[in-house]
């Protein structure tokens, strides 16, 4: 994956509009979506999706997952499994 910052809105702590990261395929031809690290959580927007209508996780969720490498796998073959 190619991982760009598209916007680096933050001064020491990350604030509520965040930091957002552009998330391309390895040639650079496709963009996957946008991931935004909040104050509160990330926000995963697939392909051109909006924030406001992407796919939010707080940090306890996020924590959850990937508490160990097993929950970790697990969630991910989850996913892939829809």
């Amino acid at each position: 994956m190619k991982v760009l910052i598209k916007s680096f809105d933050v001064d020491m702590d990350v604030k509520s509009k965040g930091i957002e990261f552009e998330v391309r395929s390895p040639d650079n031809a496709d963009q996957l979506g946008d991931c935004y690290l909040t104050m509160t959580g990330l926000i995963w927007c697939k392909g051109k999706t909006g924030k406001k209508k992407g796919i939010k996780m707080d940090w306890q969720e996020l924590i959850s997952i990937c508490r160990s490498t097993e929950t970790l796998k697990r969630a991910v073959d989850a996913a892939r499994a829809e």
